[in-house]
């Protein structure tokens, strides 16, 4: 079900956001329906000048393509039937773009709170439903199957009410995916210039998911075997004010080559069963209590 913004009605209609009760109808901001228009060029969180070059680093950086083949995994172990998927703070459309090639049938619907991520995520996934949309105020009710965060929550002051907005977003027993970044010990000008507001320990998240009405069904940390090489990385640019967060994405070949092998075993090592205790990032899938 679907929410008025105006008159809070709740509808079922597939392809209109118009409410049948008052009339209002969301305006478009660069084509898409925006339910927050006023954060829509200009919200908090992330620097919108950075998704032209992501769209380019996405597609071949190690990090990028094994974060994706880990939800894919974890999407197809705990929620195989999967039909109906939010992803919040979508950005470029890079991790629908793997959802939509793993689950061919499943409806995708796709939130940006900047309207200029939508448009590469339109490039990328042109027949998937996007909107602009502020995560504490998410327009649906008891609509989707799973809603995926990857690396989303850190930028939020707010957490704690955009996870219960997720819950009630969610058909009951349906699912939630996340991926944030780990251990505030990391902390550095990288997570400074990222606009990041936090970096979780692993308690510290399954109690705010706890808090929401879920239940945890899953959890581990991942970028484990790097994790020396990234407090060093943290360590060098602790004081340096002119530090650009897209940086370490920009790698030679054979780097991203051989930090690619080293990401694949600790995935295939998850898979078949192994949980990292610590780690750059945290995945974790839960259930709606």
């Amino acid at each position: 079900m679907k929410i008025c913004s105006t008159c809070t009605h709740t509808f079922d209609t597939v392809d209109d956001w118009r409410c049948p009760t008052c009339g209002h109808l969301p305006p478009c901001i660069q084509g898409f329906p925006a339910f927050a228009p006023e954060l829509a060029l200009s919200g908090g969180g992330f620097r919108p000048e950075h998704f032209p070059e992501l769209v380019e680093l996405e597609m071949g950086n190690f990090w990028f393509q094994a974060r994706n083949q880990l939800i894919i995994w974890a999407l197809r172990r705990y929620f195989p039937d999967l039909r109906r998927f939010l992803e919040i703070g979508c950005g470029t459309g890079f991790v629908l773009s793997g959802v939509a090639a793993a689950f061919q049938a499943t409806r995708l619907t796709g939130s940006e709170i900047f309207s200029a991520g939508l448009s590469h995520a339109a490039e990328r996934l042109p027949q998937v439903e996007l909107l602009q949309m502020d995560a504490r105020a998410i327009p649906y009710v008891e609509h989707f199957d799973v809603v995926g965060a990857f690396d989303v929550l850190e930028h939020i002051a707010e957490d704690e009410r955009v996870l219960r907005e997720i819950h009630k977003a969610l058909h009951l027993g349906g699912g939630l995916i996340l991926t944030v970044p780990q251990h505030p010990w990391l902390w550095s000008y990288q997570d400074e210039h990222a606009c990041h507001v936090r970096r979780y320990t692993a308690t510290e998240l399954r109690k705010k998911i706890s808090a929401a009405g879920f239940t945890t069904l899953y959890d581990t940390s991942f970028v484990s075997l790097l994790l020396p090489m990234m407090w060093l990385s943290r360590r060098r640019y602790s004081v340096q004010s002119d530090y650009d967060p897209l940086s370490e994405l920009r790698i030679g070949r054979l780097t991203n080559l051989t930090l690619g092998m080293f990401i694949t075993l600790e995935r295939r090592l998850i898979q078949l069963g192994l949980r990292f205790p610590a780690g750059g990032s945290l995945l974790l899938v839960a259930r709606k209590s």
